[in-house]
């Protein structure tokens, strides 16, 4: 019989964290998860998953910890003893880490170092995930693959290509099974609402509801390739089942604007043209901007044999319509048709 698989996620209750967990719970794996302690709840992308650890059959436990606190990552390590770790934990707003770069650094860059020293300290077998991010290419032009050389522009970016670099050492030096998911920008109803997509489908919805009248945002100009996050959760899952550890980019590879995906939001949303309700705010522009990232996923095709499904038009169409129900507002179901007839299989929740 076959034993059953530990995994531990940092990051559990973001976005990538909550999809991840439903997609190994659907695997039969006993999956803990690492929140922060605060004063207020933010479990809940996850709260659909929990279940009070002393119900039998219980799969999901939930730890405090900090990745700025080195003794609490080597005390999870080595009490859960997982099979499997995925480092999704960050401080993950690039326009944020401006502000915060010194955070950033020590929760980005050298909490990944933690996890990793844990890892070797440890002795155990586990194999590690690491979430890289499309920002490391920064001004670098695309398309952009992984042998494409960074060239960083942010705190956050940077702090990334640390962590990228240690963990494609600690690979080398130590024999870790260690990989590094390249992930361009990935969206879905559960991102953050401070994330210019997801910022763009909620206001929309306000705005159709008559709580808002104005969308502020920064600069429309920037290119992004994005994708969908519940796909790109399957990606990580492929690479820790690998039988060598390798890096991989993930993305559509197509490349749209800001200003592309407001078009297509407001035309979804029946709302005309986006100039009438949207506000340009100096303060979201960034120090550095990056201009535009388009990513080759062509390894992760050959030998993952991933590859995304949902594009841009359909991702918009997926995000509006869930505001929209979120705010009880009559759409298109687009979303709900896109969903059924991509993964008839369906694991996790749109909402």
């Amino acid at each position: 019989m076959e034993l059953m698989k530990k995994a531990l996620i940092t990051g559990i209750t973001g976005q990538d964290g909550s999809y991840l967990a439903e997609l190994l719970l659907s695997k039969g794996y006993e999956v803990h998860g690492v929140i922060r302690r605060a004063s207020t709840f933010n479990t809940g992308r996850i709260d659909h998953l929990y279940q009070d650890p002393h119900i039998s059959g219980t799969m999901l436990f939930l730890h405090y910890g900090d990745l700025t606190d080195t003794g609490n990552i080597e005390k999870l390590v080595n009490q859960i003893k997982p099979d499997e770790i995925y480092h999704l934990g960050a401080q993950s707003h690039v326009r944020v880490s401006f502000d915060m770069p010194e955070y950033t650094a020590n929760t980005d860059a050298l909490g990944t170092l933690r996890i990793l020293e844990a890892i070797k300290n440890s002795g155990l077998p586990v194999k590690f995930y690491n979430a890289a991010s499309s920002e490391m290419f920064g001004s670098t032009l695309p398309s952009q693959s992984e042998k494409t050389v960074f060239h960083p522009r942010s705190p956050y970016a940077v702090a990334k290509v640390f962590s990228y670099h240690m963990t494609q050492l600690y690979r080398e030096a130590y024999n870790i099974f260690a990989c590094n998911g390249i992930l361009f920008n990935h969206e879905s109803p559960r991102r953050g609402e401070t994330f210019v997509t997801r910022k763009i489908t909620m206001g929309i919805a306000r705005i159709k509801a008559g709580l808002d009248k104005k969308i502020y945002l920064g600069n429309l100009d920037s290119k992004r390739d994005w994708g969908f996050a519940p796909e790109y959760v399957k990606a990580m899952y492929a690479m820790l089942q690998q039988e060598k550890p390798d890096d991989y980019v993930i993305a559509t590879g197509e490349s749209h604007s800001i200003k592309e995906f407001l078009e297509v939001a407001f035309q979804c949303a029946g709302l005309g043209d986006f100039k009438q309700y949207v506000e340009i705010d100096p303060k979201y522009f960034r120090p550095a901007e990056v201009e535009n990232l388009i990513g080759d996923s062509l390894r992760a095709k050959s030998k993952l044999n991933w590859e995304a499904k949902i594009k841009f038009h359909e991702l918009v169409k997926i995000m509006i319509d869930s505001d929209f129900r979120a705010l009880h507002i009559t759409a298109p179901r687009e979303g709900d048709k896109i969903i059924k007839e991509k993964f008839p299989d369906k694991w996790w929740k749109v909402d």
